[in-house]
């Protein structure tokens, strides 16, 4: 079973579109192991957005996903980050697929309302930025 980690982006969840943009992921089959709503500071925003460190838009990453409270969960399931990067859409909402998550909710491309892991490796890392160990559940554990 597959884990991946999926932000609620400020500009979701100034819309009130975080249990809509869950269920719709929960509705694919897959299953919340994690859940928590956090204020992400600088720092933890520059760790998370470290790849881009680089690029022209990187400050601006930063700076737009601590603006304001996010939902942070993980999803398991089979095949759960392809899954979930498919559920997202394209992210530039302009290119997303209508009823894509982006396609539907997003606003322009910085603010595409969702984050999903890109890989195995990426999703263990950013699972361990936004959650202890213990606060991770398992499917197969009974839950």
């Amino acid at each position: 079973m597959e884990k991946t980690l999926v932000l609620i982006k400020p500009d979701a969840m100034r819309r009130r579109l975080a249990c809509t943009i869950l269920c719709r992921l929960e509705n694919i089959g897959l299953k919340i192991v994690a859940l928590k709503l956090l204020h992400i500071d600088k720092q933890l925003a520059q760790k998370h957005y470290a790849i881009h460190r680089e690029k022209p838009f990187f400050n601006d990453l930063v700076d737009y996903i601590s603006s304001a409270p996010i939902a942070a969960a993980v999803f398991e399931g089979e095949n759960a980050i392809e899954s979930v990067r498919e559920a997202m859409g394209a992210t530039d909402p302009k290119k997303a697929q209508a009823g894509s998550i982006r396609g539907d909710f997003g606003v322009d491309i910085e603010h595409n309302s969702v984050h999903g892991s890109d890989s195995i490796e990426t999703a263990k890392v950013e699972i361990r930025l936004f959650f202890n160990k213990g606060e991770v559940f398992s499917s197969q554990s009974g839950y």
